[in-house]
């Protein structure tokens, strides 16, 4: 009896063997879900145990814990102990919980430093303090609410006290004397001692009187008024240095009562028993430089 099969009819997996092909698939499929499950479980142990080493790392290997990780260089005159102390260290210390650019700032106030820079090294741990010594260029005093204070002045302008100043080697004896130093004018006072090898080497006192004024004594030119410390100051002392090199003899040979700069375009010189001279008024008075030269 013939058999007739039902149209419409899918075979199913029971019905006969599959396709070597569909077989690879599925093994394939195992193989790399079994892959990647493995992948997974060394992925997860190597974190675990990366993460203990630098727990470890942080806790024990890290840690500042004698004086002798802490190094200090470029100065002559402040040493490890200072450093320490200015810096309020304690150890065992961990050196991740240090931060660079507060210790910069603590060192900065405390140490008789124009520069510091901090630096934290990992193999082996220890803290890097890189100094460089500030240097004395003027004698300075300054009014407090104590009453009037001395001190000195590096060639930033800043305040250097006597105590900050002990054992600080300057290039040679301090002629130049601050007047009136204050803060506010510390900006100023940077861009004038910059300016003195061109004002030349008889710069005596820079004075800044209470309302503001600049004042420069000489000892060819006597006193200078530069007027007000504003964005003319550049030019102002570019007049003085001009003046200095090219006064003429005559007047250079008298003692001058005042060169008022206050307008550097329009100099005045006083001579004792004479009105003030301005530029053109004869042939004893120096023009200031034009055009930048």
């Amino acid at each position: 009896m013939r058999t007739v099969s039902q149209p419409g009819r899918r075979p199913t997996s029971g019905d006969g063997p599959q396709p070597l092909g569909a077989q690879r698939r599925k093994e394939l499929r195992r193989e790399r879900r079994a892959d990647q499950l493995r992948q997974l479980w060394r992925l997860t142990l190597f974190s675990a145990t990366a993460a203990g080493l630098g727990l470890l790392l942080l806790r024990q290997g890290w840690t500042l814990r004698e004086p002798a990780q802490v190094e200090v260089q470029g100065s002559a005159l402040v040493n490890r102990a200072q450093v320490i102390e200015a810096a309020g260290l304690h150890f065992p210390q961990p050196l991740l919980g240090l931060h660079p650019n507060q210790l910069r700032r603590r060192l900065e106030e405390a140490l008789p430093v124009e520069q510091v820079k901090v630096s934290r090294l990992m193999l082996p741990p220890r803290l890097r303090v890189e100094l460089v010594d500030r240097e004395a260029v003027a004698r300075a005093e300054r009014r407090t609410s104590q009453g009037l204070q001395q001190g000195y002045v590096d060639r930033k302008g800043q305040w250097i006290s006597l105590r900050q100043n002990q054992g600080i080697h300057t290039r040679g004896p301090l002629t130049i004397r601050v007047v009136g130093w204050n803060e506010r004018h510390r900006q100023a006072l940077e861009t004038v001692l910059a300016a003195s090898p061109r004002i030349g080497p008889g710069l005596q006192e820079i004075r800044f009187d209470p309302n503001g004024s600049l004042w420069l004594r000489t000892a060819e030119l006597g006193n200078l008024r530069l007027g007000p410390v504003d964005s003319r100051l550049g030019k102002r002392l570019e007049v003085v240095a001009h003046l200095s090199a090219t006064l003429p003899a005559q007047i250079r040979g008298r003692r001058l009562q005042l060169i008022d700069l206050s307008d550097p375009e329009q100099p005045e010189l006083s001579l004792p028993g004479a009105a003030s001279l301005a530029p053109g008024d004869g042939p004893s008075t120096a023009r200031p430089p034009q055009g930048g030269q």
